[in-house]
């Protein structure tokens, strides 16, 4: 059925929040496989944007698959639904004038794709946070990799499903080469050779 509802006109547009806030807002969307470090990175990015009076806020699966999402599975069809739901949120907190960061596995490159046609193409940030799966595995810091193995867990990114590298992402970090610390550093040059961390933008 045709969707009848429409949006009401804002009387506070995106650029008000962002001008009150001081800065741009727009999605980092950090992708890869279990145990690359995506949550970490973002976090840790996080901190540094705060102390910088930037307003943030990170979107990862354990905030999001213990509500919004909880109701989804692991199938493609509930992978699918959870990226769009995740990408329409994001898309949310952007209009509010805040920079998000979403680590998430997003294991499909149409999903991901998606997720960027959702915002205006300067407000999305697309990270790979490339890692090889033998060191994610050593990593497995939550058992799911040996879980996998043993058959506990089904369809597992990078063992029963498949991952699909990013063809085209903005930003490419290899946490396995380089600090945690390197990393970011190197997504806050990249932001600031960007103009993103301008204020008032």
């Amino acid at each position: 059925m045709k969707n009848i509802i429409e949006p009401r006109a804002a009387t506070i547009t995106k650029q008000d929040r962002r001008d009150l806030n001081g800065h741009s807002s727009f999605i980092l969307w950090f992708t890869g496989i279990s145990g690359s470090g995506k949550s970490t990175l973002a976090h840790g990015l996080e901190n540094e944007l705060y102390k910088s009076g930037m307003h943030t806020y990170v979107l990862d699966g354990d905030r999001v698959r213990t509500g919004l999402n909880q109701d989804l599975g692991f199938s493609a069809a509930d992978r699918k639904e959870n990226i769009r739901r995740i990408g329409e949120t994001a898309k949310l907190f952007v209009n509010a004038g805040i920079i998000v960061l979403a680590a998430f596995i997003s294991p499909y490159q149409k999903d991901r794709a998606l997720a960027r046609s959702l915002v205006e193409a300067h407000e999305f940030v697309e990270i790979y946070v490339k890692c090889p799966l033998r060191v994610c595995e050593e990593r497995d810091v939550k058992g799911f990799y040996e879980k996998a193995r043993a058959g506990v867990i089904k369809q597992f990114t990078a063992l029963d499903d498949p991952y699909e590298i990013p063809e085209n992402p903005d930003l490419v970090v290899e946490t396995d080469q380089a600090s945690s610390i390197q990393c970011i550093n190197r997504i806050l040059r990249y932001l600031e050779a960007n103009h993103l961390l301008k204020r008032g933008a």
